[in-house]
């Protein structure tokens, strides 16, 4: 058997500990079978940059950061609908590669390509990986866990700053479209704020949350996440909420909002932005656990000869959805969420 793996999109933790796992569990089965490594993502597959990786050189990454495969962005949208060459191209290296299959650790954009290939004839199968935990049909993706360990020490680190000072602080949380990551670090770090992009804030509401903790305790701490968006924004799109906000000079939500409470409640206010942070470093303990089923289960389904699906966990055990099924969907925060709720009964304010 022949096998190709990639890792798409953007970089997480994780993603050598699925590939660790994936290759273990298939080297057991076929001790014969070929890996080949395809480098940068997609950008490897059209370019046909790979080599033979022998299965010693997975042992010991279970604890490393990053992908030893390196990855890139190649947007779906710009690859499908009008780069069809290159499409022809990763068919193409597909088959001169010889591959029987075809493993891809990504996220969103990187599952649609995946269903697109399946479609016309590759033999692919999905791993889900993404810090925003928005794939469709997975309670979680691996990366999430690793990522929330990050966001929540960040936040921990700077209450420490706002009581010593008596500030409020704002810390910017990856999650353009969904606030999964947003809503676990603001919980669990015990945030007085917790603001995602699901539920449009009134900025009037944020500041009076803002006023009683800080009558409260004398700080107050505001988890953002970097998609969030007021009231006012909601009905618009994504173009049209940027272009507003370039001509009322704050281009983030997370500057808006400071700029509102210290003008208001004359309180000093600070912006923290962690970034790429919280991409980085090597995955919790619980990613090391769901990587090395997630890749054990694929392996079993490359040797049944299982394609067109993606791994995925439910109700806590390990299991597959068609890729047609999930490309293109997104998993969003529910408003009605029992966390979220939770979070409310223990006076946590979402700016409603």
């Amino acid at each position: 058997m022949r096998i190709g793996i990639l890792t798409s999109g953007g970089d997480c933790a994780g993603l050598n500990a699925v590939m660790r796992g994936f290759v273990k569990a298939i080297t057991a089965v076929d001790p014969k079978v070929e890996i080949y490594g395809i480098k940068d993502g997609y950008g490897g597959l059209i370019s046909r940059e790979y080599r033979v990786i022998e299965p010693g050189e997975f042992a010991d990454i279970l604890k490393l950061g990053g992908t030893i495969l390196g990855t890139s962005r190649q947007p779906y949208k710009k690859l499908i609908f009008t780069e069809r060459d290159k499409v022809e191209q990763m068919k193409e290296n597909y088959r001169k590669m010889g591959l029987d299959v075809l493993v891809v650790l990504g996220g969103q954009g990187t599952h649609k390509t995946a269903a697109f290939l399946s479609g016309e004839g590759l033999n692919v199968i999905g791993l889900p990986k993404t810090i925003d935990n928005d794939i469709w049909g997975t309670d979680f993706t691996f990366g999430f866990h690793s990522a929330v360990s990050v966001a929540t020490e960040c936040i921990d680190r700077v209450q420490t700053t706002a009581e010593s000072h008596g500030r409020v602080m704002i810390v910017e949380v990856m999650g353009n479209k969904a606030g999964w990551l947003t809503l676990y670090a603001g919980i669990a770090s015990g945030a007085d704020v917790i603001l995602i992009p699901e539920i449009p804030y009134s900025i009037d509401k944020v500041v009076k949350a803002v006023e009683r903790a800080e009558e409260r305790k004398g700080f107050c701490i505001i988890a953002v996440a970097e998609g969030a968006m007021d009231e006012s924004e909601a009905p618009l799109t994504k173009k049209e909420r940027f272009q507003k906000r370039a001509e009322q000079g704050e281009t983030t939500a997370s500057n808006r909002i400071a700029k509102a409470i210290a003008e208001r409640l004359g309180v000093e206010t600070r912006v923290v932005v962690p970034g790429h942070i919280q991409r980085g470093g090597g995955p919790v303990p619980y990613d090391r656990v769901l990587c090395t089923q997630m890749g054990a289960y694929a392996a079993r389904l490359a040797a049944e000869g299982r394609f067109g699906v993606t791994v995925a966990l439910v109700g806590g055990g390990i299991t597959c959805n068609s890729l047609a099924d999930i490309a293109g969907k997104t998993k969003f925060v529910p408003p009605r969420h029992e966390l979220i709720r939770a979070a409310k009964d223990i006076g946590v304010s979402f700016g409603e």
